[in-house]
């Protein structure tokens, strides 16, 4: 019988999990059968895959992708990984995008903004005091370089123009517009739908407060565009950009994008 540890395929006669651990991982923490962590045991068949970790040991590419993958299952591991998303803008709901879609696997992405990160951004971004004054594409890449080491990350420090959005997002699949002013949204969406119109967009609006998360919505008002938000929750005096909130929204844009890649077009 074949089955995979660790990402190694071996032949085998064992037919129980714990029998398999004595021989492969009696001197690790976290048993992972088929994507999910167990302490029990269970039988084994033809094509499982088990994974023995030991806390705090930094694993190999083929064994974090090899994890990644039974995580995930194959299949939406391979269409992940091979995926490219661009996120334009690296604010609450930008750099927070662009770590879920690391942590998701996504294969290859583009980091776009000009700014630094500054106190008041800890509120919501996902940046630390140990950020403070770092360009915002370098803190994220930071953080992406310790959660996923093994996909490629492209940063550039600009502010996106209708001179200079064609040529910054050709090269990818997928476009995230995370910016919070309203004429840098019209810029890159309207870049994208003109030079690219066949792209996917997947853009926010209203997020602010602290209103019911359950009104925050993923919309497809046309094709090849997605609008996550409540469409009304507009940052202005007593009525701030809050982490839960923004985080929400983050989530839901995040979301479709991986729908996106899955090949699933429906909200």
């Amino acid at each position: 019988m074949n089955i995979l540890i660790n990402g190694n395929q071996i032949n085998t006669d064992i037919r129980s999990l714990y029998e398999l651990k004595e021989i492969y991982g009696k001197d690790c923490d976290v048993t992972i059968f088929n994507g999910f962590q167990t302490p029990e045991n269970h039988s084994l068949n033809e094509g499982d895959s088990v994974f023995f970790i030991k806390k705090g040991v930094m694993p190999s590419e083929n064994e974090l992708e090899a994890m990644m993958a039974a995580r995930h299952t194959p299949d939406v591991h391979k269409k992940v990984k091979n995926a490219s998303v661009a996120v334009a803008g690296l604010g609450g709901l930008g750099s927070n995008i662009a770590v879920m879609l690391a942590r998701t696997g996504v294969g290859r992405l583009l980091l776009v903004d000009f700014d630094i990160v500054e106190p008041s951004n800890l509120n919501r971004q996902s940046y630390y005091i140990s950020h403070l004054g770092m360009l915002k594409t370098d803190a994220v890449k930071s953080q992406i370089e310790q959660i996923n080491p093994f996909i490629h990350v492209e940063t550039i420090c600009v502010k996106v123009t209708e001179d200079n959005v064609k040529e910054l997002f050709s090269d990818y699949d997928i476009i995230c517009e995370a910016f919070d002013n309203p004429v840098s949204k019209a810029v890159i969406v309207n870049g994208i739908m003109e030079n690219f119109p066949d792209k996917k967009i997947v853009s926010g609006s209203g997020m602010a407060g602290f209103e019911s998360s359950n009104l925050i919505k993923t919309k497809n008002p046309f094709k090849n565009f997605y609008v996550c938000g409540d469409g009304v929750s507009e940052a202005k005096i007593g009525n701030g950009l809050m982490s839960p909130r923004v985080s929400v929204c983050a989530g839901h844009q995040a979301n479709m994008i991986l729908r996106l890649i899955l090949g699933i077009e429906e909200v």
